[in-house]
């Protein structure tokens, strides 16, 4: 099988193109820097992996490219954590999602033969935050910046199906992982510092980075996999648990929190990712028979905390 991928040199699509590659498929990643994806995927590890240059927001000759694979995995997007939210940042994450599934979509109408597949990425972002409601795959939408993002972002791979191409969306919760948002948590607690941010109620809505893959991997193989599907664990817990249960795993105390205003003060608007957040079940997820290798918060970051 040819699968393609957008988004491939990141900590979720490394991942994947490292399982897809032990899984003898073929693979095109789509990169904006061929130079440095082949540092990442040098060609004597990866002999399966073929770097396809592209401008993401721009149609072009890579489009062609699309013809012929089997499936297409869109994890693509400007990060959501470098730094403030300028309006010039905003809209650069705004488009490299709108336009950059847009030109994607784009080139799977036109792809002869088509893919059976479009697997997705969004967020639980889309929900908005709340401390109190729960969220599953059926829940409206928010109505903040993050839930306008995904919303938007969902919308265009919407445009696919008309294709006759098979869409499944992955709603993603925070990933747990060798790196990633967990990375930047785990120094503090070694130094004795460590805590939770801000008032450590917020819900965490998080996945581990191997179930994840697992899940993008049935999304492609499987036909009945079709709609939107939150990529969360079942478990969600609260900030002030996560971090508690850190120490426990570290032998750290969980005792200086960070302060809202310090976090607010160094990001601005974008302290929401961390300060806010939502409490989303995988419902349609577990319906599908999905199986988690790390189902619970302790057991992923026992996981992860083996990885380092």
């Amino acid at each position: 099988m040819k699968i393609a991928i957008t988004g491939g040199t990141g900590f979720v699509g490394t991942r994947l193109v490292q399982k897809l590659q032990a899984d003898d498929q073929d693979i095109l990643v789509f990169t904006r820097d061929v130079v440095r994806s082949r540092r990442i995927f040098p060609a004597a590890a990866f002999p399966r992996v073929e770097l396809v240059a592209y401008q993401p927001l721009a149609a072009g000759d890579w489009q062609t490219r699309i013809s012929g694979c089997a499936a297409v995995v869109n994890l693509a997007g400007e990060s959501l954590a470098d730094g403030r939210w300028t309006p010039a940042r905003k809209q650069a994450i705004i488009d490299s999602r709108q336009l950059g599934t847009r030109r994607l979509v784009e080139a799977i109408q036109q792809a002869e033969p088509k893919p059976q597949v479009l697997v997705s990425a969004s967020a639980v972002g889309y929900y908005g935050t709340s401390e109190t409601a729960v969220f599953t795959e059926t829940s409206p939408p928010g109505d903040d910046f993050l839930a306008e993002i995904c919303q938007t972002w969902e919308a265009e791979a919407q445009a696919v199906k008309a294709a006759g191409v098979r869409l499944a969306i992955a709603r993603i919760g925070i990933v747990l992982g060798n790196g990633g948002a967990i990375a930047k948590l785990i120094p503090p607690f070694k130094l004795f510092a460590g805590g939770p941010i801000g008032s450590g109620q917020q819900w965490f809505s998080w996945i581990y980075r191997d179930d994840l893959v697992d899940l993008i991997w049935q999304m492609i193989q499987r036909p009945d996999f079709a709609g939107v599907y939150n990529a969360t664990a079942p478990n969600p817990v609260r900030m002030q648990e996560l971090c508690a249960t850190l120490g426990q795993l570290l032998q750290r105390p969980s005792w200086l929190p960070v302060p809202a205003f310090a976090i607010e003060a160094l990001l601005g608007d974008a302290a929401m990712i961390v300060l806010e957040g939502q409490r989303a079940l995988p419902e349609a997820t577990q319906a599908a028979g999905f199986q988690y290798q790390q189902a619970t918060v302790k057991s992923a970051l026992a996981a992860v905390l083996a990885e380092t």
